[in-house]
């Protein structure tokens, strides 16, 4: 063994850059390129919540202009309830534009505190899009992985994910913890026969609220 192998220091493999999946209308914004500049893996779809699904977390991008507009026609209000279908979700607001606004200053602070407030949605403020796709590039290569959930992102469902879809469906219930139901019990039948305890093993304090909507009944 040479000197030279015993001092030289071994390059550290590169960490794999998780996918960002982007919707096809964000395809030709600035964003798009600038991630790919920073070594990002990009795969678009159509989405129908969201323009960027990062980690499961859904991510809404609005230049001012955007903003506006959508405030003006009321779509911001289902954008953001959709949104929060996602257990984790921000809108991101770019804040370049120097467009006039034809709404009233008060008005759009108003509503920027009901976004906070009301709807309960984080909101990170950025440049421009290279300081955007920066914020999405380090959200891409956070060190903690979070399974996807299937629920939005695909139309083609095998069996098993026809299971994790209904499953996901309720209360707190994510991709990680269906799976784990799905391993322990195979079928929704003995997901439904189970007893408390034997939920409660696999899901911890879920179980209850589950247990008590398969076993509801209702009064005609």
């Amino acid at each position: 063994m040479s000197f030279q192998n015993i001092f030289s220091k071994s390059k550290k493999p590169e960490k794999e850059k998780q996918t960002i999946i982007a919707d096809n209308r964000e395809k030709n914004s600035l964003v798009i390129s600038e991630l790919i500049n920073l070594g990002n893996k990009i795969e678009l779809q159509q989405l129908e919540i969201a323009d960027y699904i990062i980690n499961n977390i859904a991510i809404e991008r609005k230049t001012q202009s955007d903003l506006i507009s959508s405030i003006i026609d009321k779509r911001i209000i289902s954008q953001l309830i959709n949104l929060k279908q996602y257990p984790e979700h921000l809108l991101i607001l770019e804040q370049n534009s120097s467009q006039i606004s034809s709404i009233n200053e008060n008005a759009i602070r108003g509503f920027m505190l009901s976004i906070a407030l009301k709807f309960k949605v984080p909101l990170i403020y950025t440049k421009n899009e290279k300081d955007t796709a920066k914020y999405l590039s380090i959200l891409a290569n956070k060190k903690e992985k979070k399974e996807n959930s299937i629920r939005f992102n695909k139309k083609n469902l095998s069996e098993k994910e026809q299971i994790q879809f209904i499953l996901e469906g309720f209360p707190n219930i994510g991709p990680v913890k269906a799976k784990f139901l799905i391993k322990e019990f195979k079928t929704l039948k003995n997901i439904a026969n189970s007893s408390k305890e034997q939920l409660e093993k696999i899901i911890g304090k879920q179980a209850e609220e589950i247990y008590n909507i398969f076993n509801l009944e209702f009064q005609s």
